[in-house]
Formats: C-alpha cells, structure tokens, sequence
C-alpha cells in the first residue's frame, strides 16, 4: 500500500473508530485525561509506523494497545517525580500483559454511556459529558443543544470527569436490577446522539451518518440488555425517521421538507423494523415519551403521500405526548400538527404564545413556523421578519439555504 493511500486510511479509521478506541482506553486507564492523551499518541504511532510495518489485521485492537502502553511509559516518566504514580504504573503494567490484541471492544461506548450517567454525577453534566467524550461532539455543539453557553456546558464536563476520577465510578454496564433506574438519561443521551446525526446542529452537511448509526447500534446492545417498551419506542423512532434519510436532500445537498419527499426513496426495510417495534411495545401498554413520538413517526410513515396523513391522529398523540413531557419543543411540534388539521392561523396562535412565554425565543426553527404559518396566510411582512429571525439562529448551512430560498421567494 502507498504511503498516501495509508495516511488516508488511517485518517478513516480515526473518523470511523476513534471514539470506540477512547472508550476503551477510558476504561483500561481509569482517566479521561490519561487515555485522550494516549489515544493522539496511539495515532501519531500509527502514522509512524503502518507506512514501515503495513496496515494491521486488526487495526482498532492495535491502536488500544499502542495507547495503552504509551500511557504506561508516560506514566513512569511522571513517577520519577511523583511517588503516587508508581502504585499506578504497577497497576497498569500487570493488567497490560492480560490484554490480547483480538480482544472484543464491541461494547465499551455503551460501557463508557453508563459511566458518563451514573447516578453520581450530576444531571445537568450527565447528557453532556456523553455527547463530548463518546460521540466528539464539539462544547460548542452541545451548548446549542441545551440552549446554554459554552463555558457552562465546559464546566460541567471537567467537573464529572473529575467526580468520576475522585469517585472511581466503575467503568461497566449496571446489574440487570439497576438498569432501570439509569435508564432515563441513557436513552436520552442516544436519542441526542441520533438527533445531531439526523439533523446536524451546524456545518455544510445536513447529517451525520456516522452518529446516526452508531446511535441505532447502541439502541440494538441496550434493547438486548433490557427490553424494555421505551428501549423499543427509542429504537423504533430513530428506524423511522431514519428511513427518511436518502429523501431528506437533494443530490446537491438541499433541504426536502417531509411533504415534498419523493417516498419510494424511503428505507421501508427500516419502516418495517420500526412498526414492529411500535406495536410490540404498544402492546405491554406501559406507554412513555419515545413511544409515543415514535407512534407518531409511524402515522407519517403508514401515509402514502403528505395529502394523506392522518393529522387528527397525530395530534392527539402529541396531545398524550405534552401531557407527559413538559417540552417547548414538543409544544412546537404539537403547534405544527394542529397547523396541518386546522390551518396556518390555528397554528400560528400556538407558536405566538410560545414564542411570547420566551422558552424558544433563541430555537430557530420556531421562528421558521412561525414564518411559514404568515406565508400560507398571506402575511408578507410578518413571515419576512420571522424568517429573517430563524437565518439569524440557524447554524447548518443546508437550513440557511432553505430560509434563503424563501425570503426570495417572498421578494419575487
């Protein structure tokens, strides 16, 4: 293999198996800190030696061995100087003859989920240490999520991983008897995961299949631990709306809203999984938020074109759905509903109200609700001023093309 054509290589395999690598460095070190230092130090090695040696057999096994071990050596750098680290070094050292390179590391991001949103730690650092340590998400991007500042979300971070370091938070997937329990933000934490790959919070690209799937991935290993009626609904959400996924942009990248997909584009391998799933859960009627959006996903999936869809039906599922979550955001959805089966006037009260209460005052898409509702009405005006509002807010660049493309329509 050429030299170039191996730096390409190795550059894919840290896109597509960096974070399993962390994860699993995380938990064979014990510290974040340690093992993202090892983790770079792992791929400087890579690049060093794969052009000399070749590629791997097993390219993913090498990198945790190379980490590991580097961050042995770093370590007995440091215990020249710092008499508590030897202790440490020992430590590490014996278990290190124990790992095989053709060890499984499968299962170490839902390992490292666990970890991140243990009890322990605080709730408002649980979501977001997740999103930054297991999925890379930029502080930046996770601060949008949660409509928060970036060095609040910052602090959160440092001070879980610190809790985790000082608490010594075992690094595993809970007992069957206390899964339960942690389960609320676990679910959370993957449907966030799922969210940013679906729609990225910023950038040119609208998804980010690689956070998708490995969300759909996570939903499977957590569904086999505990299947649960809400693991169900989670993963039978994500299916649907991922079956959308080759119909959601144009070959150029452009948005396609959900009324104007071309619907033989859909995965209906995916659809089928997901009705599955909805039913079988429906079933044990123990009925939560996941299920419940994922019922709605699959009005819009059982609808052979946007003319059809059974909008009654739908609101009164996310009428169920607000009295259960306490969302702005499902109040949104709920306002867009009652647009479809009542008309644009009956929504736009909805999201007046809302945007009023100040809760969605910064999420632009209220702000592109609202714009459209004034356009079917024929308010020009207003609808320019709202759309102006949402391009403001936006921060993928496919959405403002979109808003773009509709403020020029209303000048035309």
């Amino acid at each position: 293999m050429e030299e170039a054509e191996l730096r390409q290589r190795v550059e894919a395999i840290y896109r597509s198996d960096s974070r399993r690598v962390l994860a699993t460095l995380i938990r064979l070190l014990g510290d974040f800190d340690l093992a993202e230092e090892a983790l770079h130090d792992a791929f400087i090695a890579a690049v060093q030696q794969w052009p000399r040696d070749g590629l791997p057999a097993n390219p993913r096994a090498w990198l945790v061995s190379a980490g590991r071990f580097k961050a042995i050596d770093s370590l007995r750098r440091r215990a020249r100087f710092d008499a508590s680290k030897r202790h440490l070094v020992a430590e590490l050292e014996e278990a290190a003859s124990a790992f095989l390179e053709g060890e499984d590391v499968e299962d170490d991001r839902l390992r490292l989920i666990f970890t991140c949103c243990h009890p322990a730690l605080p709730a408002d650092a649980q979501v977001p240490l997740t999103l930054r340590e297991v999925c890379d998400l930029k502080t930046e991007e996770i601060a949008r999520a949660f409509l928060s500042s970036p060095s609040t979300i910052a602090q959160r971070i440092v001070r879980a991983k610190a809790k985790i370091r000082d608490a010594h938070i075992p690094y595993q997937v809970p007992a069957l008897a206390e899964l339960p329990e942690r389960l609320d933000n676990v679910l959370r934490v993957i449907y966030l995961v799922f969210n940013e790959g679906y729609s990225a919070s910023s950038g040119d690209s609208l998804t980010r299949t690689d956070l998708s799937a490995e969300a759909i991935r996570l939903a499977r290993l957590l569904l086999e631990l505990l299947p649960d009626p809400e693991v169900m609904g989670l993963l039978a959400l994500m299916l649907l709306h991922d079956s959308r996924r080759a119909a959601r942009a144009t070959a150029d990248g452009e948005l396609v809203l959900l009324d104007d997909q071309d619907r033989t584009l859909w995965d209906h391998g995916q659809i089928a999984e997901g009705l599955a799933l909805v039913a079988q859960a429906m079933a044990s009627r123990r009925v939560g938020a996941y299920l419940l959006q994922a019922a709605i996903a699959a009005v819009h999936a059982q609808a052979a074109d946007a003319a059809v869809t059974d909008w009654r039906q739908i609101v009164g599922l996310y009428d169920v759905l607000q009295r259960l979550v306490q969302s702005p955001v499902v109040a949104l959805n709920r306002a867009v509903a009652i647009a479809m089966r009542d008309g644009p006037e009956a929504g736009l009260a909805q999201v007046d109200a809302l945007l009023e209460a100040g809760e969605l005052a910064d999420y632009h898409l209220a702000h592109a609700a609202r714009a459209d509702f004034c356009r079917r009405l024929g308010r020009k005006d207003e609808a320019r001023a709202a759309y102006e509002s949402a391009l403001a807010l936006a921060r993928q660049e496919p959405e403002r093309r979109f808003i773009e493309m509709r403020l020029r329509e209303l000048d035309g």
